[in-house]
């Protein structure tokens, strides 16, 4: 019998994918659970559609972080934050990603999750700073961010 997953199934299939598998396994269990559906023509045909617009939404989603990333590549963005400093150049505290996506959203209106600033520990010193960021799965940028003292 032919089925179209509607969930991975290990060692059997995933989402999307189109099988032959037993009559006894399809119905009694695929089926029954609802991992999987019957593959009509009509199932078939719909499920060819929902691929079509998956990837039309995936392209628009990379076209856009492209965008971003030229938007934040820019010459002219530079994020610049304000902090206490010693005298050696040394923060008395710390600036996160969460801090840096405030101020980005401030400065340029460009909203970016903080979980997207790929920063490996928090910037404790004066200075310019390159911060990568990870726009999409296959674009990353960089941001310039440069700490004054206060």
């Amino acid at each position: 019998m032919k089925v179209i997953f509607l969930d991975d199934v290990r060692g059997k299939g995933q989402r999307g994918q189109i099988k032959n598998v037993p009559d006894g396994y399809a119905t009694n269990f695929l089926i029954k659970k609802g991992l999987a559906k019957e593959a009509t023509k009509a199932a078939i045909s719909t499920l060819k559609a929902e691929q079509k617009n998956e990837a039309a939404r995936e392209a628009e989603e990379l076209a856009e972080a492209k965008t971003t990333k030229t938007a934040l590549e820019a010459d002219t963005t530079v994020v610049e934050l304000t902090a206490k400093a010693g005298k050696d150049g040394r923060l008395f505290g710390s600036i996160p990603s969460k801090q840096i996506a405030t101020a980005l959203a401030d400065q340029y209106q460009v909203k970016l999750d903080k979980r997207k600033i790929e920063l490996p520990e928090p910037i404790r010193v004066l200075g310019y700073t390159n911060v990568p960021v990870k726009l999409h799965s296959e674009v990353t940028a960089k941001i310039r961010v440069h700490v004054v003292a206060q």
